[in-house]
């Protein structure tokens, strides 16, 4: 059985955001929520997936083969959308067999595993990397961790579109500039190639900068043939990645409940407090309508608020 592209164009809705912080500076929010857009394929992953599949499709492939950790939501929405469109998955994870809600959820969804010890894992960027596993698995496909790349990119850039459809349906003309976390950097490149200039696009890195994502961003850019311009990098990695610490868990819970939007600890609780703190920093100018994206990843907080105890004071460090 080979790869088909399947012809789903999911659409997730544009809401207002009203949290007191920012109407006390008179800052205007609106989210496009990517969690909605799907119960399983949610969040920005599928966008990232969308021209891997479409090029896994022209070659024929008979599955698809990528890499993340025992909470990836990449390898989450692939293995989803492999047993919701019929093609084959396969994931190479991080580290040492672990058994956690997601790595539950890719075994059910019916992706075959390996776990590579750390030093093996390291190697991806390495010339070669895949030459062992497409000869293990002739015919398939290899994405990049988490998507990436300029194929993930250009799916990302479907973002615009859906935000100018649904501008009218919150009484907004038009929007100032885009917030949102950024893992890889893929969907805030994405969005930088569809704006061409016109709207900035701030990322919040959840990450340290260390990582690299900078370099990544300016790559992808540069391989699409476009300026390295039109964005801007904020750190919000709070001491490391998928680290939480009490400040961000008591604003999560707090904006949880002013909102009724759920967030995570390890992408979008980091990134909207990281708006507050630019909001409250007098950075964004009184009048500014910002929007907000919602990138998923709610499958991963069940094991990310594991390690948090919820008490009367709300989710602390446990």
């Amino acid at each position: 059985m080979t790869v088909i592209a399947p012809d789903w164009s999911p659409s997730a809705p544009l809401q207002r955001l009203d949290p007191s912080w920012a109407n006390a500076v008179g800052v205007e929010l609106a989210v496009l929520r990517l969690d909605l857009l799907d119960p399983l394929i949610s969040g920005n992953k599928w966008f990232k997936l969308k021209h891997h599949l479409e090029q896994a499709a022209a070659q024929g492939a008979r599955g698809l083969i990528s890499l993340g950790g025992a909470h990836s939501n990449h390898l989450h929405a692939l293995a989803a959308a492999g047993q919701r469109f019929g093609f084959a998955s396969v994931g190479l994870l991080r580290g040492a067999p672990q058994d956690t809600p997601t790595v539950r959820d890719l075994q059910a969804f019916g992706m075959t595993l390996h776990w590579l010890d750390h030093g093996a894992y390291r190697a991806r960027h390495q010339v070669g990397f895949w030459a062992p596993w497409l000869q293990r698995y002739p015919g398939f496909h290899a994405v990049p961790e988490g998507g990436g790349g300029l194929p993930g990119a250009l799916g990302c850039a479907a973002l615009r579109d859906m935000l100018q459809r649904q501008l009218s349906t919150i009484g907004w003309a038009d929007s100032d500039a885009w917030w949102l976390a950024v893992g890889s950097g893929t969907t805030l490149a994405g969005l930088v190639l569809a704006e061409a200039g016109r709207r900035p696009v701030y990322g919040a890195l959840a990450v340290p900068e260390r990582y690299g994502i900078a370099t990544q961003v300016r790559e992808v850019l540069r391989e699409a043939g476009a300026a390295d311009q039109g964005y801007r990098l904020v750190p919000a990695a709070r001491g490391g990645f998928a680290r939480s610490d009490d400040e961000l868990l008591a604003f999560m819970q707090q904006c949880e409940a002013e909102t009724a939007m759920p967030l995570e600890p390890v992408y979008t609780a980091k990134a909207l407090l990281a708006l507050r703190e630019a909001v409250q920093g007098g950075y964004v100018a009184r009048g500014s309508r910002l929007v907000f994206v919602h990138t998923g990843g709610l499958q991963g907080r069940r094991a990310a608020l594991r390690s948090c105890r919820l008490n009367q004071d709300g989710y602390t460090q446990a």
